[in-house]
Parts: C-alpha cells; structure tokens; sequence
C-alpha cells in the first residue's frame, strides 16, 4: 500500500517528525509540547507515559508561556516609563510594580528549578549502581532482578571487570541499574581500571544498592552502618538500600537477629538470597518506595521540568532577573528583562518582540 501511494503523483513518504514540525510551525503546539509527544512514543513505564502525556497536553508550556507573559509586561511597563514618564502618561509607582513583580517570578522560577530533577528522573530513568566487595552476589543480583543472565556469574573473586548496564520498570518507574566490579584494593590493571569506574559510578549514581554478605556482617546497627560506611564515600547524601545477600546459608537464630537489626532502622535494609530468591519481594518493595520518593507522582503538583535544555535556560532567565534588580541604569535593567523573555521563550519556541509592543500601547494609550 506505501508503495502504491507513492507512485502517486504529489505524493512522498513523510519524513521523521515531519507532522510534529508542521504542527509547530502552524502554532498547533510549541516545542515542550512536541517534546512531550517524543517522550510519549518512547516511553517505556507508566511513570513516563502519564508525564510525558501532561507535557505533550500543553501544561509545561502553559506554566512557562504564563512566566513569558508576566515578564513581557513588567518588560512593557519599563520601557513604557524610560520612554514616556517625562511626558505624565505613566504613573510613577508602575516602576515599583515592575520591581515587585520581577522579584515574585525570580522566586517562582527558582523554586521550580529546584524538583530534585523528578522530571528527568522519570523522563531518563534512575540510574542505580550495584556496589560491593567481590564474590557478595553483585552480578548474581543483577540477574536476579532482570530475570535473565545478563552478568557472568562466577565464584572467582573478580570476575566483573567493567560495567554492565539494565534497563528495568520498577514499580512504574523507570530503572538503569549497573552491575559494577568488586569494590578492594586490586593489583590486576584490567581489574583496578574496573574498581575505578565502579567507584566513579557509585560517585554519579541516583540510588546505591549496597550488598554485602550477610554471613560476614556483624548483627548489629553499629556494624551494619561500619560495612555501608566501608562502600560510599563519607560526604555521600545519595540514597541507599542495603542489600544482605546469601541469607539462605544463615542459620535460624543468625537468620531472627539479623532480621531484628535491619527493623531497628537506619539504612532501608533487605535481607535476600539470590540463590532462592527468598527477600526478592521486599528488596523490590524498597525499590518500587525509594523510586517514588525520588521521581514523584507525575500527575501532582506543578509539571516537572523534563530536559537539560529546560533547566539551562530557565537557570540563565534567574540569572538575569537577579541581575536586573543589581542595575541602576534603567536602560541596562530593561536588556536584562528582554534576556531573561529570549530565554523563556527558547524554551517554547516563542520569541518575539511586537508582544512587548502591544502591551505598551494597550495599557498606556500611548500616541492616541
């Protein structure tokens, strides 16, 4: 039939996100919106389609459109007052108005800058590190949670070298998790180049799966948190689920004291043999909970800011409403404000100039 149709005179195949760009460049939808609509046909988990669909409805371009607005006018209103305030058409309090409002939507954009980046969590996925000494059952978890072998499992003590990366939907939520290789002081090259990533991983990751040999770890809080310790770095603040690998060669009254240490708090702790798979359902329970804390519901609140693209340019619009209130050339002041409306309306793909315009003869009656 495709190639019926385009034997047809006038007729071709179109081409990648051609219907999008048309629809854009027609004023159907603005550039968050028609970003929206990728992330909906790539999404993979429940998470990303609820909030790939509210961005590709219109709602981030709504929120940002409303911000450009306010801005044009606060921008309108300055200008109207360097150009027309010797002349009595302009009161003199609209410059602290403009003042007020500049100030109010510094404080609104910074907030929403500061999601925790639930956005591009859910957008991108979790990225989760799998971290460890050698021989704890690391690869062995890996396999275990996405049910297939995608880890060489080995009872020789270094046998990951680099880092093998899965993509998994817990809970809804979007998971890369990483097997990495056993974290020791190595004398191998090939192996120490592994430490090396395995430790810049667990340096760049969203979550840390710490596992440890349940055997080998003293049943109380003190020595729990001394291993975790032994694994992250000290200034970490990147959450972390303790994972007690090998329970199923624990015996009965180990087994009851361990299980009463991890209840007593500190670290979300899971106790699993990855042998029989005893504790899967609790460690993904802890997953599916520290998943939702990091990206949030995607339909509550304010939308989420969900590309990088986003975040640089709303960061340089704060910028320059921070200093637009450092001038006192009212003329520089006004070029921070049109700097800060190019980068919003980046964001859209709205940019112009007749908006600011409009506002000065509508709400002046400048030249009647």
């Amino acid at each position: 039939m495709a190639g019926l149709a385009g034997s047809l005179p006038g007729l071709r195949p179109a081409e990648p996100g051609e219907f999008t760009r048309r629809a854009f460049r027609r004023g159907k939808l603005d550039l968050t919106a028609a970003e929206g609509l990728g992330d909906l046909i790539r999404a993979e988990t429940e998470a990303q389609r609820r909030q790939a669909l509210r961005q590709m409805e219109g709602e981030l371009g709504r929120l940002y459109q409303r911000w450009s607005e306010t801005l044009t006018q606060a921008l309108a209103h300055l200008e109207a007052y360097i150009d027309f305030s010797e002349d009595d058409n302009v009161e003199e309090e609209v410059l602290s108005r403009v003042d007020a409002t500049v100030r109010a939507l510094e404080q609104e954009i910074g907030a929403h800058l500061q999601d925790g980046r639930r956005g591009e969590l859910v957008r991108g996925g979790v990225h989760a590190v799998i971290a460890g000494p050698p021989n704890v059952g690391k690869s062995s978890l890996l396999n275990l949670l996405c049910q297939r072998p995608a880890a060489i499992v080995s009872p020789v003590a270094g046998t990951t070298r680099d880092v093998v990366e899965v993509a998994l939907n817990v809970g809804g939520y979007p998971l890369v998790l990483s097997d990495t290789a056993g974290l020791r002081d190595a004398t191998d090259p090939v192996e120490q180049e592994g430490v090396t990533r395995a430790r810049d991983r667990v340096q760049q990751a969203d979550l840390v799966l710490a596992v440890l040999d349940a055997t080998a770890v003293l049943p109380e809080p003190v020595g729990m948190e001394a291993a975790l310790g032994s694994l992250l770095p000290p200034t970490t603040a990147t959450p972390c689920i303790l994972v007690l690998n090998k329970a199923d060669l624990l015996r009965g009254g180990e087994e009851t004291l361990l299980r009463d240490t991890c209840a007593q708090g500190g670290s979300p702790t899971a106790l699993l043999s990855c042998k029989t798979g005893e504790g899967l359902d609790q460690l993904l329970a802890l997953l599916a909970q520290q998943l939702a804390r990091l990206c949030g519901d995607p339909l509550a609140g304010s939308p989420s800011l969900t590309q990088s693209r986003h975040s640089l340019h709303l960061g340089a619009c704060v910028a320059a409403l921070a200093r637009y209130g450092r001038e006192r050339d009212l003329a520089l002041a006004a070029e921070r404000l049109r700097l800060a409306r190019r980068h919003l309306g980046r964001i859209t793909g709205h940019v112009g100039a007749e908006d600011v315009l409009d506002i000065i003869f509508r709400d002046f009656c400048v030249g009647k």
